[in-house]
């Protein structure tokens, strides 16, 4: 029979589709296997309209079959098949999806769902192999038929020999060539493995004979060999089963198995949604960061299935990028794919999936939160810095979404605390949420600042981390109350007596006061007396949005731009240090002035400053001394 050319645009086209649109090779063996899925659902579908028609689940596989020495590779079905007039339409032109059809006549009955939806996929074939060969058998059809092609010169269809319902593909695979091995397709280890990888939920059996080995039944120390047809496909996947019926070693076996991670879930999720958009999803959270979690390689996303099938290994669209840290997979009938089925249309069904598992994740954190503290606290310290820059990126867009969720180490409780259980313990005159910021708990804790508050008698929240600060400084406030800095200027909690009395000393001591300024230059934007210091002599405060903690920051970053934070330097006025001040200042400007480095000095050791001499600190130390 004369070849036959393509229906279809263009030679162009097909190329195209062989060379362009799949990123993966491998892909072919998922497209031939899911058409073979839908050619069994086909016989499903009609089955519940055709009486004389009857389904048993049991009597219907799809076979792959590798040969080496005949370099071919053969993906059999036990489907509905193909008449001549269908292998005509659907594999004579490019683009022309069978299952899409039949799909769009039979939308009103229950059933299965159908996989295919573009037609192309039965092409990419043509990128391991230089010849494809289908034979097939239409149901009720005594005739069988052979459709071969060699790629873009076309096709020749042909009567064949098939004594059952169904169809059989055979590729030929390609000779292997400088840059690429296409032996690795007739290898049992390959075709395993991407079947697990792609097609492990199609719901039909997936066989092969596979080889193994195994002692001999008349010497248990000498193995023989054997080759036995097994399922290589676990068909039913476990989000599918009812939540009832499974079990945590379940989750967690699923879990390992998947390889999402080396540790154990502290949490599993699982999600079934039949509405508008139906899907269903199995989420984790993990126990333990991944070693590369903030780095350039680690990708964050969510597996996603079409109907059982893998569409992509990490689809980053389900994840906002503050709970990247959540491992999982989502199943969907609803998305809009594109052409080669790896990518996703951007479209408003994947977005209510991505703001609905949001949803969920916070859900469940605020559950364990308040149910399982222990559980909470070992997930916090994994990722709550992730959950911080949520708070801080994207101008603070996801702060409602994860205030509830971030916590600190408390200066009452000794341990960590949300937000609302701070909130919760405020006396009712506490105007502020006021917080401390250091290296570690230990120096926040012997911080001169925090003298006052503590006195009052009001918590205190350490910030330890570098985001601390500047995640607050985006929240702002939380239930009506701001957030306020222990070294800010107005602490809002000194009395009026007392702020009359201080007011009134920095007023006599005004010369003393502009002659420090004078020797410390612009190294503080202004000198005080302290109102809130109680036994310690000096400390740093600061004014404007940017606090000491966040100077030290900025300054070690590589793009350092020089942010400095206007800071004051505070005295104490019940300190006898302040009487020697006073008293040098009268008597010895000399040593005021060696006075006033020393205390400018210590406060900057207080803050855990960089001293800019450290010679001429340790010469002023000796000069004290003698």
């Amino acid at each position: 029979m004369a070849t036959q050319q393509f229906k279809a645009e263009s030679k162009r086209l097909l190329e195209m589709m062989i060379n362009s649109i799949y990123s993966q090779r491998e892909v072919f063996l998922r497209e031939l296997i899911s058409n073979a899925s839908d050619a069994i659902d086909k016989i499903y579908y009609k089955a519940l309209t055709d009486e004389s028609l009857t389904f048993n689940q049991d009597e219907y596989y799809i076979k792959v079959v590798p040969n080496k020495e005949a370099r071919t590779l053969s993906i059999v079905d036990t489907g509905i098949g193909m008449t001549k007039e269908d292998l005509e339409t659907n594999l004579g032109t490019i683009a022309k999806s069978g299952s899409l059809q039949f799909k769009t006549e039979n939308e009103a009955k229950d059933g299965h769902d159908i996989i295919g939806q573009f037609g192309v996929g039965f092409y990419a074939a043509f990128m391991v192999a230089d010849e494809v060969t289908v034979v097939s058998k239409a149901l009720g059809s005594e005739e069988a038929y052979m459709w071969h092609s060699k790629g873009v010169d076309g096709y020749t269809i042909t009567p064949a020999e098939k004594d059952t319902v169904g169809t059989e593909i055979t590729l030929k695979i390609k000779e292997n060539v400088e840059d690429d091995q296409y032996d690795e397709f007739l290898e049992e280890y390959t075709l395993k493995s991407i079947i697990k990888k792609y097609s492990d939920f199609i719901r039909y059996p997936i066989k092969m004979d596979v080889s193994g080995q195994r002692p001999k039944e008349d010497n248990e120390e000498e193995l023989e060999s054997y080759v036995e047809e097994q399922t290589v496909n676990s068909m039913v996947p476990i989000w599918r089963k009812n939540k009832a019926e499974l079990t945590d070693e379940d989750y967690v076996n699923f879990y390992q198995e998947k390889h999402y991670g080396f540790d154990q879930p502290l949490k599993h999720i699982h999600i079934s949604v039949d509405g508008t958009v139906r899907y269903q999803s199995i989420l984790y959270i993990p126990e333990n960061m991944p070693f590369d979690y903030y780095s350039k390689e680690y990708e964050k996303g969510l597996e996603l299935y079409s109907n059982g099938v893998l569409i992509m290994n990490k689809c980053s669209d389900l994840l906002p990028d503050h709970f990247s840290f959540v491992k999982g997979m989502v199943d969907s009938e609803d998305l809009s794919l594109n052409i080669s089925r790896e990518m996703l249309q951007h479209d408003r069904q994947l977005k209510f999936i991505a703001k609905n598992i949001s949803k969920k994740i916070k859900n469940e954190l605020k559950s364990l939160m308040k149910n399982d503290r222990e559980k909470y606290e070992t997930f916090y310290k994994a990722f709550g810095r992730q959950l911080k820059y949520g708070v801080y990126s994207e101008f603070g867009a996801n702060k409602e979404m994860l205030q509830d969720l971030i916590m600190f180490y408390s200066s009452k409780e000794k341990k960590l605390v949300s937000l609302d259980e701070y909130i919760s313990r405020m006396p009712e005159e506490q105007k502020y949420i006021y917080y401390a910021s250091g290296e570690s708990i230990e120096r926040i804790d012997k911080l001169p600042q925090t003298e006052v508050v503590s006195e009052k008698g009001y918590e205190i929240l350490y910030f330890t981390e570098d985001i601390d600060e500047f995640a607050i400084k985006m929240l702002m406030s939380y239930k009506e109350k701001e957030f306020k800095s222990v070294s800010s200027g107005d602490l809002g909690i000194e009395s009026e007596e007392n702020d009359e009395n201080v007011e009134s000393e920095q007023e006599e001591n005004k010369e003393l006061f502009d002659y420090m300024k004078s020797i410390l230059s612009d190294k503080v934007k202004d000198i005080r007396l302290s109102k809130r210091l109680k036994t310690h002599p000096v400390c740093l405060s600061t004014e404007g949005e940017v606090t000491i903690e966040m100077e030290k920051i900025l300054s070690a970053m590589p793009d350092n731009q020089n942010v400095k934070a206007d800071k004051v330097l505070e005295i104490n006025r019940n300190h006898e240090v302040f009487l020697s001040l006073k008293h040098a200042f009268e008597t010895d400007k000399e040593k005021a002035a060696l006075y006033t480095n020393l205390l400018y000095n210590q406060a900057l050791l207080i803050e855990g400053l960089p001293i800019s001499d450290p010679v001429e600190f340790t010469n002023n130390m000796c000069k004290v001394m003698v």
